[in-house]
This record gives C-alpha cells, sequence and structure tokens, in this order.
C-alpha cells in the first residue's frame, strides 16, 4: 500500500523531534520504504532532516539520500561532514555512490574518497568518475556476477557466493574467459538443474547477447533496453571486456530526467528545474527565452508598424492578426514536438529528412486548406468583403503549410548537426512563425488589395 504523507502523521512526527522522542521515530522510520523517507525529509527543516538522517542505520540513510530531488540534497549534503558523507558512500553501489560524488565540490569529493574505508569500492567508484553521467559508462554499476567458461556448475556456485555479498539484485550471470572478455549469459534456472561437474561453457547462451559499450548514449542504451524488454545489460569496454552492468531502475530514471530537460526545454526553460529550485536559478533558466520572445515581440511589432497604411485604409485587416500568429505558433509546435518525439524514439532512424519534411507538408496542406475554407466563410460573412476572406484563406494556408514544414525541417537539422532537437520547439518555433506568419498575412493582402 503507498505510504501518504498526511498533516496528522507529519505534526506528530515534528512533535516527535522537538521532544527528542528517538526510539518512535527510529521505529517509524524503519517500517518505511527508502522514497517515503526522501519525501519526508524533503518536506522538514534540514536540521530535522539531518535529526532523522541520524537516526539511521548507514545503508537505510544512504538509500534515503540517493532517492531525494538532487537540488535539496545539494543543500542537505552541506550538513553533513565528509566523514559523515563517506560513511553513507561505503553502503551504495558504484553508480550511485558516483553520482553522489560527483555533486560535490572537487574539495569534498577528494575529502569523502580518502576518508571512504572499502579501497577496492574507491577504486571502482573513481573508475566510473571518468565517465560522463550520460553514457552506458556513467550509468553502470560494477557490482554484477560472473562466471568463468572453464569452472564447473560447483565451483561457479561457491564462486557466486562469494560475489553475491556486493550484488543486491542477481538477473544474470555473465559468462567471460580469462581475459574478462564477455562470451555470454547464463540462466539461474539452467545453472541450479545442471550436474555439478558440468562446464559453465556446455550451458551458457551465446546468441544474440546484448550489450552495450562505456561510451554509447545514454539514450541508445534505453533505447535497446526497451525494445528488447531488458531488465539489465552488461556493458563491456573497447576491447570487449565486462566492467559493468546497467539496472533497468538506472535507465528509468535516466528516461525521467531526459524527458523533464526536454519538457523544460521545450518550455523556454534553459537549465534543469526542480519544483524546490531557488529564486535565482528559476530567473535565470527562464529569461534567455523570455527575451527571445521580447524581441519577436518588437520584430512582430515592427512588421505590423511597415503595414501602417494598409491598416490604415482597411482596419478589418488588423481583427485577424492574432488568429494568423496563433495557428502559425500552433501548428509549427506540433509538427516540432512529433520530430522530436520521433527523434527520441528512434523512429526515424531509417528515415532521411527530406521524406519526414515532405510528410509533413503533406498533412500541413491537408490541415491548411480546412482551415482556409473556414476562413474564408468567416471573413466573408463578418465584413461582405470577398476580398478580406480571399486574403485570409490564402495567407493562412500558406502560413499553415510554412509552419508544418519549419517546425518538422529544423529539428532534424539540429540533431543531424549534433544539436538538442528540443531547442526547437516551444518558443523558439512560435516566435519565428508569429514573424513570418505576419510578413505573409500582410504581404498577400498588399497583393490582393493594393
Amino acid at each position: 500500500m503507498k505510504f501518504e504523507l498526511s498533516k496528522e502523521y507529519f505534526d506528530n512526527l515534528k512533535e516527535q523531534i522537538e521532544f527528542g522522542r528517538n526510539d518512535q521515530i527510529t521505529e517509524a522510520m524503519n517500517q518505511l520504504h527508502p522514497a517515503d523517507i526522501a519525501d519526508i525529509l524533503e518536506n522538514l527543516s534540514l536540521e530535522e532532516a539531518k535529526t532523522i538522517t541520524s537516526l539511521l542505520d548507514d545503508e537505510l540513510a544512504a538509500e534515503c539520500l540517493m532517492e531525494l530531488d538532487e537540488d535539496y540534497r545539494e543543500g542537505f549534503l552541506k550538513m553533513f561532514s565528509t566523514q559523515e558523507i563517506a560513511d553513507q558512500v561505503d553502503q551504495l553501489d558504484t553508480d550511485d555512490a558516483a553520482d553522489l560524488l560527483g555533486e560535490l565540490s572537487e574539495k569534498d569529493k577528494n575529502e569523502v574518497i580518502a576518508q571512504m574505508d572499502d579501497h577496492e569500492h574507491v577504486s571502482d567508484i573513481i573508475e566510473l568518475l571518468r565517465y560522463d553521467e550520460d553514457t552506458a559508462g556513467g550509468l553502470m554499476q560494477t557490482e554484477f556476477i560472473v562466471a568463468k567458461e572453464n569452472w564447473p556448475v560447483d565451483r561457479c556456485v561457491i564462486e557466486m557466493r562469494k560475489q553475491a555479498g556486493t550484488v543486491e539484485k542477481v538477473y544474470s550471470i555473465y559468462v567471460v574467459d580469462d581475459n574478462y572478455k564477455l562470451l555470454g549469459i547464463l540462466s539461474l534456472r539452467r545453472l541450479l538443474f545442471a550436474d555439478p561437474k558440468t562446464k559453465i561453457s556446455e550451458l551458457y547462451k551465446d546468441e544474440n547477447i546484448r550489450f552495450v559499450r562505456t561510451t554509447d548514449e545514454g539514450e541508445e542504451v534505453a533505447a535497446m533496453m526497451e525494445r528488447y524488454d531488458l531488465i539489465s545489460v552488461p556493458v563491456v569496454d573497447p576491447i570487449d571486456r565486462l566492467v559493468g552492468r546497467i539496472m533497468i531502475d538506472d535507465v528509468v530514471d535516466f528516461i525521467r530526467e531526459e524527458a523533464e530537460k526536454d519538457f523544460q526545454m521545450a518550455s523556454g526553460i534553459t537549465e534543469n528545474i526542480e519544483t524546490n529550485a531557488s529564486v535565482l536559478k528559476n530567473t535565470r533558466s527562464r529569461l534567455p527565452w523570455i527575451l527571445i520572445g521580447l524581441a519577436g515581440g518588437i520584430t512582430s511589432s515592427q512588421i505590423i508598424k511597415g503595414y501602417e497604411g494598409q491598416l490604415t485604409v482597411l482596419p478589418s485587416l488588423a481583427f485577424f492578426i492574432p488568429l494568423i500568429a496563433s495557428t502559425a505558433g500552433n501548428v509549427g509546435v506540433q509538427s516540432s514536438a512529433i520530430v522530436v518525439q520521433g527523434l527520441a524514439s528512434k523512429d526515424f532512424q531509417l528515415q532521411g529528412i527530406f521524406k519526414r519534411v515532405g510528410k509533413e507538408s503533406l498533412v500541413g496542406m491537408i490541415v491548411g486548406l480546412i482551415c482556409a475554407l473556414i476562413i474564408y466563410g468567416v471573413g466573408y460573412f463578418y465584413t461582405d468583403d470577398t476580398r478580406l476572406g480571399l486574403t485570409l484563406s490564402i495567407s493562412l494556408f500558406i502560413v499553415v503549410v510554412f509552419a508544418a514544414v519549419m517546425g518538422t525541417f529544423i529539428p532534424l537539422l539540429l540533431d543531424k548537426v549534433k544539436i538538442d532537437p528540443a531547442l526547437a520547439t516551444g518558443p523558439f518555433i512560435t516566435t519565428a512563425n508569429d514573424i513570418i506568419g505576419l510578413t505573409i498575412y500582410f504581404f498577400v493582402a498588399y497583393l490582393i488589395y493594393f
């Protein structure tokens, strides 16, 4: 059953903290999942949160720490000494430990590493810190179960028991040769039913083994695991030696973070912002695109000013300026959103730019034609002016087609030059299509009326 943080529970907990009822707090926290404890901590002051964390055993405290929002965790970690952080990092899997250390300053990171007890664990973490966090190397953990191909089953079981002490979840046994080169995967079921003297080389599967390299992008890892319904995937280095594995929970976290980042970027937010981010960080992340939108608005106003003579002669043209601008922006955002989604899921991998642009152009023509017919009737009904209806319908048709093409082409082009295509959606497309849409509208009006 899902834990609900009610006001009554929260008030009772704060009272227990205030009066130092540590035994009651410890008992209550030990009954909760680390994610639920993290929710509680985020609703307390940093001092109160530290009080609760100090009552937990190191392993549970470390798990709770990884469940916290990054922005909150950044401030929370400042409440601890480097020795206290080291004690908790010692309890984490290598991938989580590397992520946590990566959030610290260089000075604090070095101090924490120097104070950790498990030197083998430290060595693995330092190795992971070499990789970019958005690559397979940055996502992997170095805890996994491995078997040598020349081992008999009975020795494999003994060796697995030794290794299992550092591996929390066992889904697959990776088979390697004496040089640690990945050969295949052995299922637990087949191992359990095999004769004790049977060699591992006779049992493992070596066909269609899915693996990734340390330098592969996180998006490629996520796409592979989704396509083949993998719970975990082995990671090899450039010479095919097994160096780690990536778990599905780490990939889910990565996908969520990337989706949030793309959504915020599409909305004109340049940094990844958590709900409890500071006012300064919120302002800094939003202001650039707001200023770009402001510049676009100024440009649009200058376009309208340039056609002031037409508006003086025919004021009814002004009534439909918002319609042209908003339709252009909506169509452009729709097209770019579809393309960005397709690029993220690799659906366009086998499609060329011009094929995709052609398809969206056809969609734009159909949508534009329907909108043009409707707006022709609206314009004629309100003004009894056939030329105004014609101006509106022709310009709207051209604007919709152009917006569809632009909304498709720009993200595809950005992807080709290795720039995040999410930049093309939201404010950028809307502002650009507003300007171009108004230009087309007044130019068509000029041709028809003047």
